[in-house]
This record gives structure tokens, C-alpha cells and sequence, in this order.
């Protein structure tokens, strides 16, 4: 090997190559460590969209957390949650309190062998069933906006048409969703 070492140019290769496939296995090694920065960054921005597109639907970003937390921890304790997220506990368990009243998350006692107290456990719902609940909501509010001449008006509010209906397909099947107050029709 050549004794100057700092000029920063590659070292001229030995009869048998060695310093060539050093430096080959350098850049490869340095290309890997640039690929695997870039995909953790990728990945960190992904599950922050999706945070933030779940704290719209949500309503917090709190909430938006523990549902993620849920949906890959099912059957976890309020405890494990706030330990899994990083939020207070007293925090989580307000959240849950308010998710598990809105439908989003189910709760249940979890089973133990020994006595004392049996903790809940919580599962939250599956993210079509969300979405299915947020595009039903979102119908009665454009409902709602469609027909505000005829609630300002003072006309019959009861026999408003509803001029927005909304379809959720999946895959090739197309699945409506559900009006609660009156056919749609």
C-alpha cells in the first residue's frame, strides 16, 4: 500500500487487486447506509401523513396515535398504549373514554389466571368501518348545507331532499353507506 494516505485520491491497486475491491466495498457500504437514511425518512413521513389524515378524521392527533397504536397492538391495556405512544396515561385514558363512546374503539376485560383486578383491553375498529363513518358524516353535513335555504326559509325541514349521496367502493365492489334518518330518496 502507498504511504500517503491523505491526499484523498484511491490508492493505486496492488498486483492482486485488493485495494480496488476495498474501495468498490466502501461505496457500496456507504450507498447502502445512504439508501437505508433515506427509506427510514420515507417511512418516518409516511406514518406522519397518515397521522395527520387520521387526526383529521379523529379530531386530535392524540387520538390519531392511539388508533394507530391499537390497530397494530389489538387487545392492549390503557397502560400499554401510554407506555407504546408516549402520552400520559391520564391522557390516554380520556381518549379511550371518548373513542370507546364514539364507536372507534371496543373494550373489554381482559382474562387473567390470578385474582385481583382484571384490566380492560381495547381494540379499535377497522379503518374501512372508520371511513365508512366519517363519509356518512360528512353526507349529513353537505345535506345539511344544500338544503340551508329551505331551514333558513322556514319550510318543512322533514321533507328535505337529500341531494348528496355518498358511495364508498372497495375493490371492484361498490358498498353504500348506510343513511340513518331517512332513505335518501
Amino acid at each position: 500500500m502507498s504511504e500517503d494516505t491523505h491526499s484523498g485520491e484511491p490508492e493505486p491497486a496492488d498486483d492482486d487487486g485488493t485495494d480496488v475491491q476495498e474501495n468498490v466495498q466502501d461505496s457500496i457500504q456507504k450507498g447502502r447506509q445512504r439508501l437505508e437514511k433515506e427509506a427510514d425518512r420515507a417511512v418516518d413521513s409516511f406514518d406522519e401523513g397518515i397521522v395527520d389524515l387520521l387526526s383529521w378524521v379523529l379530531d386530535t392527533e392524540t387520538r390519531a396515535r392511539i388508533y394507530v397504536y391499537l390497530r397494530q397492538n389489538p387487545s392492549s391495556t390503557s397502560e400499554e398504549i401510554a407506555e407504546g405512544t408516549g402520552l400520559y396515561p391520564s391522557t390516554v385514558r380520556e381518549a379511550l373514554a371518548e373513542l370507546t363512546e364514539e364507536g372507534k374503539v371496543t373494550r373489554g376485560k381482559r382474562e387473567s389466571e390470578g385474582a385481583g383486578n382484571n384490566p380492560y383491553e381495547y381494540e379499535a375498529i377497522a379503518p374501512s368501518e372508520l371511513v365508512g363513518n366519517v363519509v356518512q358524516d360528512v353526507q349529513q353535513e353537505l345535506n345539511t348545507v344544500f338544503n340551508l335555504d329551505r331551514h333558513l326559509g322556514g319550510e318543512d325541514v322533514e321533507t328535505d331532499s337529500e341531494p348528496v349521496s355518498i358511495t364508498v367502493e372497495e375493490g371492484d365492489e361498490e358498498v353504500p353507506v348506510p343513511d340513518d334518518e331517512s332513505d335518501g330518496e
